[in-house]
């Protein structure tokens, strides 16, 4: 994929946060950076500042911990989605979160001080403000809807709700299961009974 084709993606996609008028994009693609990621190579690891926000173009990462020596898998990305530590990115503080692709993913990125020079820039700043805060609502409401799931859904309505999103059919078709197990907070084991108890029905 070319870079302008890219590009076009990016601006589709934000136009439910922004929309830039021709002379605003311009100025505003001159702030953007190109990332191409190998398969389980970081966007981000813990113990560091995650310095940008990324657009994936193609591709996906998840989003992991490591928890007593285990790697706990607890969210995804996928085309058109964005991927980053949003609060080591807003605060410059060290994140605890891995970012890492699960394929050949290629990013649209955002830098902190590129963000920063956007919103004192007298063409670009009063939209970015509002990218901004949009952006941080949908993070919001992605972390609220995650934790309202584990206090008032059973694993198997979990499993079922993930079904009906709209990254649903990629997480089931194209995550490992022991990832998908670990974002829903079951065992593999778990994960395959509530599969099996699913179709069983569909199968007669």
């Amino acid at each position: 994929m070319d870079t302008a084709t890219a590009l076009t993606i990016f601006r589709n996609a934000i136009i439910q946060y922004v929309e830039f008028n021709d002379e605003e994009w311009q100025e505003f693609i001159k702030h953007l950076t190109f990332t191409k990621l190998k398969k389980k190579q970081h966007f981000a690891t813990a113990d560091t500042v995650c310095d940008k926000i990324g657009f994936v173009v193609t591709g996906s990462v998840r989003y992991y911990h490591i928890v007593n020596g285990e790697d706990i898998t607890n969210y995804f990305s996928f085309e058109e989605d964005f991927a980053s530590s949003y609060k080591s990115f807003t605060t410059q503080t060290l994140t605890i979160t891995y970012i890492q692709a699960l394929e050949e993913t290629r990013l649209i990125n955002i830098t902190y001080k590129a963000w920063h020079q956007m919103l004192a820039h007298p063409l670009l700043a009063y939209k970015m403000e509002r990218f901004g805060r949009l952006i941080a609502e949908h993070y919001l409401c992605c972390t609220e809807d995650r934790m309202n799931s584990f206090v008032t859904q059973s694993p198997e309505e979990r499993y079922l709700q993930l079904l009906q999103t709209q990254n649903g059919k990629d997480i089931i078709h194209r995550m490992p299961q022991h990832y998908i197990a670990n974002f829903l907070g079951i065992t593999p084991v778990s994960l395959s009974r509530i599969r099996k108890r699913i179709l069983e029905p569909i199968a007669k």
